[in-house]
């Protein structure tokens, strides 16, 4: 009898190549410590996947948020699952074969079994897969990509976060989530090499590279939409809102 991982990776997917998907599957398929994958079709289920050795569950619709709900849901079925840690990966991005076993091991570096959720670093990969070498992440006390959190036992009752966030707030969703973590008071360890590789359309990482965009890149995030949607909101009705994010939201000052 073979036994089962101990670790998952969550992947939502909504129209991405399937080329795209095959890299992200094969790259957990390659972890160096065994690790399961749920792959979480957000309304566009690719039936192929059934055959891919992956655990593939279908949405019946899409959410429009990032991924979010999607997300949120098969971080859900991991927790029950009873696994011992949660990897986040989306579609189009890929792993380094020894993710886990890194994190694992930074997550045992604190004394006792005090660790509740990793950090990751990664790496911004150009379309053609060539890494962009001059041109860094962004601090992890600044902010940390979805692809970079691996969850432990200590945090797995925050992952609902993901689909019960606003669906309005979504954009900037792995913002929230690092709050959360870090005002629930959780204990954390980090990564330093980099070990996720983000498939990236940013703009201003390729201005601040020297080089210009691909085709299909996209500019910085534009807040003033989350902005309006806060401003409009009542009193009553960013109360809830706060309590469906984990955050305490307020309006943006005019």
């Amino acid at each position: 009898m073979t036994t089962r991982a101990k670790h998952v990776v969550v992947t939502p997917y909504l129209h991405e190549a399937s080329a795209l998907i095959v890299r992200c599957i094969a790259s957990v398929k390659r972890q160096t410590t065994r690790t399961d994958h749920l792959v979480v079709a957000d309304g566009c289920a690719q039936d192929w996947l059934d055959r891919e050795g992956v655990r593939h569950l279908r949405l019946d619709r899409t959410h429009a948020d990032f991924g979010n709900a999607a997300r949120g849901i098969g971080a859900l079925l991991a927790v029950a699952a009873d696994y011992e840690s949660i990897a986040l990966l989306d579609a189009d991005n890929w792993l380094d074969p020894d993710h886990i076993e890194r994190c694992i091991a930074a997550s045992r570096s604190l004394p006792g079994e005090g660790c509740d959720f990793v950090v990751a670093r990664r790496r911004w990969i150009r379309p053609d897969e060539t890494a962009i070498e001059n041109v860094p992440d962004e601090a992890p006390e600044w902010h940390v990509d979805t692809n970079c959190f691996v969850l432990l036992r200590g945090a797995f009752h925050l992952v609902s976060l993901w689909s019960s966030m606003p669906r309005e707030l979504s954009a900037i969703g792995d913002r929230i989530f690092y709050t959360v973590l870090r005002n629930s008071g959780l204990s954390s360890a980090s990564v330093e090499r980099p070990t996720v590789n983000y498939r990236c359309l940013w703009e201003y990482v390729y201005r601040a590279a020297g080089e210009p965009p691909p085709p299909g890149a996209k500019p910085s995030l534009d807040a003033s939409a989350i902005e309006a949607w806060l401003r409009s909101r009542s009193d009553r009705e960013l109360e809830i809102a706060s309590r469906l994010a984990g955050v305490r939201l307020q309006r943006p000052e005019t």
